[in-house]
């Protein structure tokens, strides 16, 4: 009985010590392979850099073409800032990958065609994230970010009805022009971007009061002391995002954005979703693929508009005859008032029981309008 329970026991060990050794191998080697090996998931490359990788910075950095003295201590204190806050926010850096897939071959088109370095193509991502409608405390709005009198100097409509500042591709026309008038007026592009940020006045100031016109070497407003860095910081990552944790596959990045062109040239304003139906797309597709566009009607006069590709196939049939029939319901829906002397708008709303905003509205006309005798007022 004795030697069977030790037989017993012996065998047991014997089976435990086996499957170590076979895990062990596996461990080592992989598990055995089969002649005909299954086919498994693709790998997922997760490997995430620690944020110390991010800023061991070698070799020679250049940002259009300008060197970046990052072995001066201050500077690589500034650059390592706005690396580890870039890159730490992931879900940041993600869409700015995915939406430069949309937008990036426009941009590097229209800087290659006036002649700028294609490092340019970083900067609506410092403004903007490459977003339409994002506004900031200083009235700088869309992609790259023009305030109201600078957009309308370099040729961009900026009205009740149209803000082109939030259309890509007339504001990077915009922009780029901006840009080499400003690079004419100071020969850097590190300066040049500077006063694209602080505006060309004070950077002059700032050059003229500090003796000197080397970026690095100037005192200026802290969020244009970290704007080149920011720019720097985005141009490591969007050139090799891999490298820092980011890997995308085709499939994964928005896709370009194509468009075909529709023109008009209407007498009167047209609701955006008689457009839409003349394109057989929704109202929501016109507004964005025209985010330039305010409210709901397009204005009257020559106007050019963005449409899906294809959509614009049968827009010119379809189109004449729902307008056709907009005047025609507006002639015969329409009543009008002839301003007598000493009338003045609230009572002329009064009289049509409308609200002197209605009035407004249905004219057209703003708060510091002034009528005469004679004008002619829609009521109805």
């Amino acid at each position: 009985m004795d030697m069977m329970k030790r037989f017993f026991i012996f065998t047991v060990f014997l089976v435990i010590f086996a499957a170590h050794l076979t895990l062990a191998a596996e461990e080592e080697f992989g598990p055995p392979q089969s002649e005909s090996p299954q086919l498994g998931p693709p790998i997922v490359r997760t490997h995430i850099p620690a944020l110390v990788e991010a800023v061991r910075f070698s070799g020679d950095i250049r940002l259009c073409g300008e060197k970046i003295p990052f072995t001066d201590p201050e500077v690589r204190e500034r650059l390592e800032k706005e690396m580890m806050l870039a890159v730490w926010n992931r879900p940041q850096v993600m869409l700015w990958l995915k939406r430069a897939h949309r937008w990036f071959p426009h941009i590097e088109g229209v800087l290659k065609q006036e002649k700028l370095p294609l490092d340019l193509k970083y900067l609506p991502i410092v403004e903007s994230a490459l977003l339409a409608h994002g506004e900031s405390h200083k009235g700088a709005v869309g992609y790259w970010q023009f305030i109201k009198s600078t957009g309308k100097k370099y040729g961009l409509r900026i009205d009740s009805k149209v803000d082109e500042r939030r259309n890509m591709f007339f504001a990077t026309r915009a922009a780029c022009r901006y840009l080499n008038d400003l690079y004419s007026q100071f020969g850097s592009y590190l300066l040049a971007m500077s006063a694209y940020n602080m505006g060309e006045y004070g950077l002059s100031k700032a050059i003229a009061l500090q003796d000197t016109q080397d970026f690095f070497s100037l005192y200026l407003p802290l969020e244009t002391q970290r704007y080149i860095l920011k720019m720097v910081a985005v141009k490591f990552i969007m050139s090799n995002p891999e490298k820092y944790g980011f890997h995308l596959e085709p499939q994964d990045l928005y896709p370009v954005f194509t468009f075909s062109e529709i023109k008009l040239s209407p007498k009167s304003d047209v609701p955006l979703s008689m457009i839409a139906k003349a394109c057989e797309v929704p109202f929501k597709t016109i507004k964005d693929y025209n985010p330039q566009l305010r409210g709901y009607y397009l204005a009257k006069g020559t106007a050019t508009l963005f449409v899906p590709k294809g959509k614009d196939r049968g827009f010119y049939k379809k189109f004449p005859p729902l307008y056709k029939a907009l005047v025609k319901k507006r002639l015969s829906s329409s009543r009008f008032h002839v301003v007598k002397s000493g009338e003045s708008l609230s009572a002329i709303a009064g009289k049509y029981n409308m609200s002197l905003s209605g009035l407004r509205r249905f004219n057209k006309l703003s708060k510091k309008h002034i009528i005469h005798p004679g004008d002619k007022l829609r009521v109805q």
